[in-house]
């Protein structure tokens, strides 16, 4: 995803490592202290906006739980619709799920069916894209409601793990990204 400048931060400098966690052999990018600290946070937000105002978002969804905060934050910036993305049962209306494999095992994505419509052009938004198959489910679940799904804006992008592969051509933009 193009935007007419570089990020405003290096916000891999905003990131806390933290080793063996879930489990051990994983080393977890923390965005906490991004979060902490309120002129990185709304550096963070202006720069994504920038990415869905190239992509001519008129949506944006966010995927549970973190994406909601990203998410929200932009969608009110831009005066724009936000379309939450959850786990199983926590809608109160009709809905598509979709599941996915996860390393071991399995898990699914919920939206309200009535959440998007066609002619819309939506914005995918997570803190973080790795192997890519919650953003997979995600844009199949948009794609379900009959939104045009225009990109995917992620905080951090773990770009080792090839998750990009998964979102088949769609434009996919990160604030920080790391080869290994």
């Amino acid at each position: 995803m193009k935007t007419s400048r570089k990020p405003r931060l290096d916000y891999s400098l905003y990131l806390r490592d933290v080793p063996d966690f879930p489990k051990p052999g994983i080393l977890y990018k923390d965005i906490t202290p991004l979060l902490q600290d309120p002129k990185v946070f709304c550096a963070s937000i202006e720069d994504l906006c920038d990415m869905a105002a190239s992509a001519g978002a008129t949506q944006i969804a966010g995927i549970e739980s973190r994406g909601f905060l990203f998410g929200a934050a932009m969608a009110a910036q831009m005066e724009l619709g936000f379309l939450t993305i959850r786990k199983p049962g926590k809608l109160p209306w009709q809905t598509f799920s979709e599941s996915y494999d996860l390393e071991y095992g399995q898990d699914t994505l919920e939206i309200h069916t009535d959440a998007s419509s066609a002619g819309e052009r939506v914005l995918l938004v997570d803190d973080l894209l790795a192997t890519g198959g919650t953003a997979e489910a995600s844009v199949k679940l948009l794609r379900r409601t009959g939104a045009e799904v225009v990109g995917c804006a992620f905080v951090v992008e773990l770009a080792f793990l090839g998750g990009r592969k998964k979102l088949h051509g769609l434009s996919v933009g990160s604030l920080a990204a790391f080869a290994g």
